[in-house]
């Protein structure tokens, strides 16, 4: 999956107003529960560790892209290139947040849930956010192309069969004025409501709370967050 790739563009997509809206929302549950100790799994750059730190909270971060964790690693921040399942350390909260679960398909999730639940202590919180499917067919399809002096990025993305295909390509511009192309694909899944409710009774959850989330856009919630407690 194109992870690494996504990594190299995301600074020029130009997110950062809807990135500091959901780390807000994410941010005001852990200071308002006084939580610490936390796991940010799915950590891409770094830049909810970098408000925990700031926040004076204990943090680690895992991403599966060596590109972001590069990014974390030139900032100081506490976060590694590891599988969740390989993570030894136990933790009062974990956080997956910006569509990580949306990420994992669905004959892998009660698996990922399962090794969530394995890396908290009893009564600790899961918080995670989901796209919605107006999020995915109304927010997420559509093209962008950016074009600046030494590099030109497409995306293009796509909803069918429940599945999101986004598709990107980068050239860069080398030394004689040839430019060079990389080319990618990542896939999301739409996980409804239902099905998440499920898995998470499954792997011993409990949901406090499914919060409708407008991040984009004010006509409809393209996003839920889920706020869950380990009870087993």
């Amino acid at each position: 999956m194109g992870l690494d790739l996504y990594a190299r563009v995301e600074p020029f997509l130009s997110f950062e107003e809807e990135i500091y809206t959901l780390h807000k929302e994410f941010l005001k549950f852990i200071m308002v529960n006084d939580l610490d100790n936390i796991i940010d799994i799915g950590c891409g750059q770094g830049y909810f560790l970098e408000n925990l730190m700031v926040n004076k909270k204990t943090a680690f971060g895992i991403d599966l892209s060596v590109e972001q964790i590069k990014a974390c690693e030139e900032r100081n921040l506490n976060a590694k290139v590891i599988d969740l399942a390989d993570v030894k350390e136990k933790f009062d909260c974990a956080t997956a947040i910006f569509d990580v679960l949306n990420y994992i398909p669905k004959e892998d999730l009660k698996s990922f849930i399962t090794q969530v639940n394995i890396v908290l202590n009893q009564g600790a919180y899961f918080i995670f956010d989901v796209n919605s499917l107006f999020g995915f067919e109304e927010v997420a399809q559509g093209c962008i192309t950016i074009d600046l002096e030494d590099k030109f990025i497409s995306i293009d993305a796509n909803f069918e069969n429940n599945k999101l295909q986004t598709d990107i390509t980068l050239f860069t511009k080398e030394n004689g004025g040839l430019f060079s192309k990389e080319s990618d694909s990542i896939i999301q899944e739409y996980h409804t409501k239902e099905f998440l409710r499920k898995l998470l009774k499954e792997c011993n959850f409990e949901i406090q709370e499914i919060k409708k989330f407008n991040l984009h856009t004010d006509e409809h919630a393209d996003k839920l967050i889920f706020i869950c407690k380990k009870i087993a």
